[in-house]
C-alpha cells in the first residue's frame, strides 16, 4: 500500500520523485525517503534520505540537499513489516544497490535466515531490506541489475511492485511486480515509474502498465519490458485523461471535502456513457459482456471490501428487485476461503476503486478458476481487476486522495442501479415505461444531491453534537441499510468513534441494550416502503431514552417530533434515496473529525489503495 516514485531524465530528481510522492501519500505515511545518484560522473553513489512521519519531514531534510545525478526513487511507506520509524523507511539500500518495495514478501523469515547464515546484518526489521540483500548479492556475480533482478525473483514468494537502482549503472531502472500496480510514464527526454498515474500526470499522459511476471528495464529513456523467462513483450502506450489541476484541493480546506462537493458530477460522468437521452433508456456501452451471455445470468454474486461492499449490499436490494435474479453479497477476503460454491450461468461482479484491491483480485480470479462469468466495476482503466475481468463499467469519479471514500461509492451506487435496469429491461422484467420514468429519476440525481450539499453548514451544526457521545448506532430498512453501514464506518475511519450499523428490523434483538441518553441513534428513514416500520423502531429507541438524529424526505413533522435532530432531503425514488443520504452521513463524519483535531484526509492507521491482503 506504499506510494513508489523513480525518475530518469533532464529535470531534477529530487523535484520529481517528492512531487510524485505528495501526489500519493494517501497510499501510506508512516514514514518517507529518497535514493538518488550523485557525485563526479564515473564515480557516483547513490545518497540516501529518509525520515519517519508524513511527507512534510521528509522535505524538510531535503531543503538543504543537492544531488548532481538524473536517476533517484522515492517511496512513501505504510508499515506492514517493521514499526513506522526512520529506520524501516525505503528506500533501502546495501553495498551501492536501492530499492523502494510496495507488497509483503511472504517468505521472508526463511530469506532472513539463509541471508544471517552468509554473514549478513541488517539495519531494518522489514522485508523488503532482505530484497536488497538479494540483488546485491546477485548484482556482485552479475555485474548487471536487470540479470540479477532474473536471478532474484524465483526466490521471492508473496505480493510486491519493487523499483530498483543501483550506482554502478547510473542510467538504469529496474521495475518488477505481482501483485501491487505499477506504471511507466513516457516524457520527453524522461521516464518516470510509480505506483500510481497520479505521480506522473504532471509530467506526461502516455504510461505504459506493467503487468504481473514482467520486468521493465528502464536504460535511459527506452524502456523495454520482458517476461520472467526472458522474452521481450510488445506493450502498449495508454492515454491517460486526467488533468494535474484535478487533484488539487480547488479550495476547499481538504481533500475529502472538495470530493464530497464533486459527488453530483462524479455521479453524472458514471451514468453519462450509459443513458440514451432520446429513449430515455440505459445502455452499457463497452461492457465486454454480450446480451445473449447476460440474459443465460441465474445468479449473481457481488464481491468487494470496505465500502465498496456497503454499495454491493446496496446494489443486491436493486438488482432482485428489478431483474429478479438472485443476488449474494461477499466480503472479498471470505470469498475466496469460504469454498464458494459458483453453480453454472453464474455472474461474479467485483468492485474495487483503484482496481488493485488484493482480496477482491484474488477473489475475482478464483471466480474466473471455477467457471463463472465476471464483471469490474472500477475507478481506474488498465488496473488488475479492469483487465482481468470479462467485462467492466467504469465509476468515472475521476481521482479520489482522500482516504475514505465518497464520490467512487456513489458511483458506483449510480452504476449498480443502472446495471439492475439494464437486466431488468433484458429479462423483460422492467417495462419500457418503468424504465423510463427510473431513467428520469437518475437524472435529476445530481441536481438533487446539489440541494443537499447546499446545506452542508446544517449538517456541521449537526455533527458537533455527534462527538458528544459514546457510540453512535446508524440504523436502516431495505435500501437505506447499506448506507446505516456506510455512515458507521465513515465515522470509525475519520472520528475514531465507535459506531455500528444495523438493519432497522434488528434493534429489539439484542442493540436496544445498548440505549441510553448517551448513545445516539441516526436513523435513515427516507419516505418508502419502509418508513412506517422505520419510525416505529425509532419510537421503541425513543421510549428507552435514547437520543434520535434522523434523515427523512422533505419537511418530515412525525420524525422531526420523535427526533433531537432532523436532515432533510429532497423527495426522490427508492433507488436515488441511498445516494442522496450517502451525502449527510459523509458530512457528519467529516464535521466529527475536524472538529475533534482529527487527519481526515488521512486517517491513522488506513491506506487508500489496499494491495496487500
Amino acid at each position: 500500500m506504499c506510494g513508489i516514485v523513480g525518475y530518469f531524465g533532464q529535470k531534477n530528481p529530487k523535484d520529481v520523485i517528492v512531487a510524485g510522492l505528495k501526489r500519493l501519500e494517501y497510499r501510506g505515511y508512516d514514514s518517507a525517503g529518497v535514493a538518488i545518484l550523485d557525485g563526479p560522473l564515473g564515480d557516483q553513489h547513490i545518497k540516501v534520505v529518509r525520515a519517519q512521519g508524513k511527507l512534510a519531514e521528509l522535505s524538510k531534510k531535503l531543503e538543504t540537499e543537492s544531488f548532481s545525478g538524473r536517476l533517484g526513487i522515492g517511496h512513501t511507506r505504510w508499515a506492514t513489516h517493521g514499526v513506522p520509524s526512520e529506520r524501516n523507511a525505503h528506500p533501502h539500500t546495501v553495498d551501492g544497490l536501492s530499492l523502494v518495495h510496495n507488497g509483503i514478501i511472504e517468505n521472508y523469515q526463511d530469506i532472513k535466515k539463509e541471508l544471517a547464515s552468509e554473514g549478513a546484518t541488517f539495519n531494518s526489521d522489514t522485508d523488503s531490506e532482505l530484497v536488497a540483500h538479494l540483488l546485491s548479492r546477485a548484482v556482485r556475480e552479475t555485474k548487471d541489475l536487470f540479470k540479477a533482478v532474473e536471478n532474484v525473483l524465483p526466490l521471492l514468494r508473496g505480493a510486491y511492485a519493487i523499483v530498483a537502482m543501483w550506482e554502478k549503472q547510473p542510467d538504469v531502472l529496474v521495475a518488477f511486480k505481482n501483485g501491487p500496480p505499477l506504471v511507466i510514464g513516457l516524457g520527453e527526454k524522461e521516464v518516470i515509474v510509480a505506483s500510481d498515474v497520479q505521480a506522473i500526470i504532471s509530467y506526461t499522459n502516455k504510461v505504459v502498465y506493467i503487468d504481473d511476471h514482467e520486468i521493465a528495464l528502464v536504460k535511459g529513456t527506452d524502456l523495454k519490458v520482458f517476461t520472467t523467462a526472458g522474452h521481450l513483450v510488445k506493450k502498449e502506450t495508454q492515454t491517460i485523461n486526467w488533468s494535474a489541476d484535478q487533484v488539487e484541493k480547488a479550495g476547499f480546506k481538504h481533500f475529502m471535502l472538495k470530493e464530497i462537493h464533486e459527488q453530483p458530477r462524479a455521479v453524472a460522468s458514471a451514468m453519462a456513457p450509459h443513458i440514451n437521452l432520446e429513449t430515455k433508456s440505459v445502455e452499457l456501452k463497452d461492457l465486454g459482456l454480450t446480451t445473449e451471455q447476460l440474459k443465460k445470468i441465474d445468479r449473481i454474486f457481488i464481491v468487494a471490501c470496505g465500502t465498496s461492499y456497503y454499495a454491493a449490499v446496496a446494489g443486491k436490494y436493486v438488482i432482485e428487485k428489478l431483474a429478479h435474479i438472485p443476488v449474494e453479497t461477499d466480503i472479498a477476503s471470505e470469498f475466496r476461503y469460504r469454498g464458494p460454491v459458483i453453480p453454472p450461468n453464474t455472474l461474479v461482479v467485483t468492485i474495487s476503486q483503484s482496481g488493485e484491491t488484493a482480496d477482491t483480485l484474488a477473489a475475482l480470479r478464483l471466480a474466473k478458476k471455477l467457471g463463472a462469468l465476471t464483471l469490474s466495476i472500477c475507478n481506474v482503466r488498465a488496473s488488475s481487476i479492469d483487465r482481468e475481468a470479462n467485462g467492466r463499467i467504469y465509476m468515472n469519479s475521476g481521482p479520489e486522495i482522500g482516504v475514505a471514500s465518497t464520490k467512487a461509492f456513489v458511483s458506483t451506487l449510480a452504476v449498480l442501479n443502472l446495471f439492475g435496469m439494464f437486466l431488468g429491461s433484458l429479462r423483460g422484467r422492467l417495462s419500457a415505461q418503468d424504465q423510463s420514468a427510473a431513467v428520469e429519476n437518475m437524472l435529476a440525481l445530481p441536481a438533487q444531491m446539489e440541494s443537499v450539499l447546499a446545506y452542508d453548514k446544517f449538517f456541521g451544526e449537526a455533527a458537533m453534537k455527534l462527538k458528544d457521545y459514546r457510540g453512535v448506532l446508524f440504523m436502516g430498512r431495505g435500501v437505506s441499510y447499506p448506507i446505516a453501514l456506510e455512515g458507521a464506518l465513515k465515522l470509525k475511519e475519520l472520528a475514531y468513534m465507535h459506531a455500528e450499523g444495523y438493519a432497522a428490523g434488528e434493534m429489539k434483538h439484542g442493540p436496544l441494550a445498548l440505549i441510553d441518553d448517551r448513545m445516539l441513534i441516526l436513523m435513515v428513514c427516507p419516505s418508502d416502503e419502509h418508513y412506517e416500520k422505520s419510525l416505529s423502531n425509532l419510537e421503541e429507541a425513543r421510549a428507552r431514552g435514547g437520543k434520535i438524529m434522523s434523515i427523512g424526505t422533505g419537511d418530515n413533522a412525525a420524525l422531526k417530533a420523535v427526533s433531537d435532530d432532523y436532515l432533510s432531503l429532497p423527495d426522490a425514488s427508492w433507488m436515488v434515496n441511498p445516494i442522496l443520504a450517502a451525502l449527510p452521513v459523509q458530512l457528519l463524519a467529516y464535521h466529527v473529525a475536524e472538529a475533534l483535531g482529527h487527519d481526515v484526509d488521512q486517517p491513522r492507521n488506513l491506506a487508500k489503495s489496499v494491495t496487500v491482503e
